[in-house]
């Protein structure tokens, strides 16, 4: 007996292309993937934005993409620039790195600034963003400072990480997340999530995005367990999440 239907949980995968070997060819395959999967959204990398949108056009998978990625360093207006062009190519959903260094120092009136910067245009498209905090990086009163001021500025979803520090999502984060954001506010996921018994756990703590790269193995096990035939589609290389 299964407590999840195959559409709730593809639902809550957005995959990964972000890994910087991967070709031309290597995105295609995984946007045709992604399709296949009928998953939530394509992260891509930021160039091949405005194709993986046109790929995408019709389906219920969104094109997504990241804004300061992966350290948050650049300036606003980079980011605020960044924003403007994902918007432009098509993107939906966009996934935003806070300022790490400026979280670390304290000071909170920048990082607001620079958050409100993305969610601001992306708002004003219709579009949604993610906040991303790297929480391998930070201590428990700096994520909670995050959500509060996530919650603040309405970001769409607050977001354990890049996939590129030095650790990925932790239930204890994921709860603390849920915990100290809005109700409005959803969690995202990422890293380390590699299975299906590992999906449904967070989805139990309130997680309604997953950053993966194992989609397939993930949702082909998710098909197998509820009786539903496999998917024939391949992509390689995604590492990323």
């Amino acid at each position: 007996m299964t407590d999840f239907n195959y559409q709730d949980v593809a639902k809550m995968i957005d995959h990964s292309l972000l890994n910087p070997t991967l070709s031309d060819k290597d995105m295609i395959a995984g946007i045709e993937l992604a399709l296949a999967y009928d998953v939530a959204s394509v992260c891509i990398q930021p160039y091949f934005l405005k194709r993986t949108a046109e790929m995408l056009s019709g389906s219920t998978v969104k094109a997504s993409t990241t804004i300061g990625f992966p350290h948050g360093g650049n300036t606003t207006a980079i980011k605020r620039a960044e924003a403007e062009q994902a918007i432009a190519d098509g993107c939906e959903e966009l996934d935003m790195v806070v300022n790490i260094s400026k979280v670390i120092s304290g000071d909170w009136d920048y990082v607001k600034q620079d958050i409100a910067a993305v969610i601001e245009v992306a708002h004003a498209a219709g579009q949604k963003v993610k906040v991303i905090f790297e929480n391998c990086y930070l201590d428990q009163a700096q994520k909670i400072q995050l959500c509060e001021i996530c919650t603040e500025l309405g970001a769409d979803w607050v977001k354990t990480s890049t996939g590129y520090g030095t650790g990925g999502a932790t239930h204890d984060d994921l709860k603390l997340m849920r915990k100290h954001s809005g109700d409005q506010v959803q969690v995202k996921a990422a890293g380390g999530v590699r299975d299906i018994d590992a999906l449904l756990a967070v989805r139990e703590i309130g997680v309604t995005r997953c950053g993966a790269s194992r989609t397939a193995e993930i949702l082909g096990e998710a098909r197998e367990r509820l009786g539903l035939s496999p998917i024939t589609a391949t992509a390689s290389g995604n590492a990323g999440y």
